[in-house]
């Protein structure tokens, strides 16, 4: 029996024009308290170790702190975690040296996948810009009826050709990883929606507000 999550180099390129998006997010309480209680423990130094594929992070290497986020790039509250709270963490402690963000793949679908490969082929090591912009334009690929033409010139705003563009989509080593990435969050770390993150070796599921983080990160300091 084939692994539904392997997909073909085939699909990898062709279910960008009509496969559709499944989603299994995790909604975070209305009410939850400023220091959210953690959904269950993993050890961190497992977690970072022999990933995949290389972790890409912002911050200082160094940093005293570290969070590792899986994502789905046709999340909504993945999305909405990246355009409305990450900037604030970012200034606040990303910048400042005092956190180091891993993001690591998770997709739920073709077309996730395929914005994740995108990503990762970025030209200039452009990952994190990359995942952003396509974040932010989400609406104009994600839920389009064919979703290469977006991507594609998405893809080419941020320097890719029309052969590195293909030729990407097409890379089936990098799609096994993309794919690797996730079945070992799901199998070794309980992941099962997204945005998952893993602080301090602590896990909390759902789309957490500022508020929400910086009291987690406070409360390491």
């Amino acid at each position: 029996m084939s692994n539904p999550l392997l997909l073909s180099r085939r699909s990898a390129l062709l279910a960008l024009a009509s496969a559709p998006i499944a989603l299994n997010l995790a909604s975070f309480p209305a009410h939850a308290q400023a220091l959210p209680d953690a959904d269950g423990t993993v050890d961190m130094n497992k977690l970072l170790a022999d990933n995949p594929l290389q972790d890409v992070f912002e911050g200082d290497a160094d940093a005293p702190i570290t969070i590792v986020e899986y994502a789905s790039m046709t999340c909504p509250h993945c999305a909405s975690f990246h355009i409305n709270t990450l900037p604030s963490i970012k200034e606040k402690y990303i910048e400042t040296g005092k956190v180091r963000l891993i993001m690591r793949e998770f997709p739920f679908d073709p077309r996730s996948a395929a914005a994740f490969m995108l990503a990762r082929c970025a030209p200039n090591d452009a990952y994190f810009p990359m995942v952003d912009v396509l974040f932010k334009q989400m609406n104009t690929w994600a839920r389009a009826e064919n979703a290469r033409a977006p991507l594609e010139n998405i893809a080419k705003l941020a320097g890719f050709t029309q052969e590195s563009f293909e030729a990407c989509l097409t890379d089936q080593q990098l799609l096994n990883d993309v794919n690797k990435v996730r079945e070992r969050g799901q199998s070794e770390f309980g992941v099962n929606a997204t945005p998952t993150f893993f602080i301090d070796g602590k896990r909390y599921a759902g789309a957490l507000t500022v508020e929400q983080m910086s009291a987690i990160i406070d409360s390491l300091l």
